[in-house]
């Protein structure tokens, strides 16, 4: 009976050991899982910043956009703000485009495209370029270097380089790097339908 146990913890002590590196691989694999949607709520969530701006400054819900000052109503999406730019180097080019039908088409297009790219998971690479471009022009419109406005008064600018503008860029880069678009979104299926164009991808 000793000799039978003895053997039945030897084979058990074998066991463990084969087990434990299918634990590795197992919470590896978990691990990847885990990490893929992590990402595609960060791409979700993202897109929905984008999408829900178009949607207020086309509709007027009555957050950032008023109602009755609608892009439907008449209103402009970027006259206020590109009106009441008061720092940077693009300062009166800011100014001359505020208003402007094709500054408006532009703006909201961009954020439309960008908005359902992110939310569907759909032509990421195209959407990073494009989010990233509109990020960049609207750094420059805020201006986060000056410390104060032409009249003197203190842009209270908390970083001088790196906003939210910069993060939204570079979470927008990171997620068309890793193809974030395969898990809840439909990049395996866009992907499929642009063969041949990788950079559609």
């Amino acid at each position: 009976m000793a000799v039978q146990g003895n053997s039945q913890r030897h084979t058990g002590f074998h066991f463990s050991f084969l087990n434990r590196g299918e634990t590795v691989e197992t919470d590896l694999a978990a691990s990847a899982t885990i990490s893929a949607r992590v990402l595609a709520v960060l791409r979700i969530v993202t897109g929905f910043v984008f999408l829900w701006a178009f949607l207020d400054k086309t509709f007027g819900f009555g957050y950032a956009t008023p109602s009755g000052k609608s892009w439907l109503d008449g209103g402009s999406p970027t006259k206020g703000f590109l009106s009441s730019v008061a720092a940077g180097p693009m300062k009166s080019t800011f100014h001359s485009w505020a208003g402007a039908g094709w500054c408006d088409t532009l703006f909201m297009l961009a954020l439309l495209g960008v908005g359902l790219g992110l939310v569907l998971g759909i032509a990421l690479r195209p959407t990073a370029v494009a989010g990233s471009l509109l990020m960049a022009f609207m750094w420059i419109a805020e201006w986060p270097p000056a410390k104060s406005l032409a009249d003197g008064t203190p842009t209270m600018s908390s970083n001088p380089v790196v906003d939210y503008h910069v993060a939204y860029a570079l979470i927008m880069i990171a997620l068309a790097a890793v193809g974030a678009g395969a898990t809840w979104g439909l990049g395996k299926l866009w992907a499929q339908l642009v063969q041949g164009n990788r950079w559609l991808i």
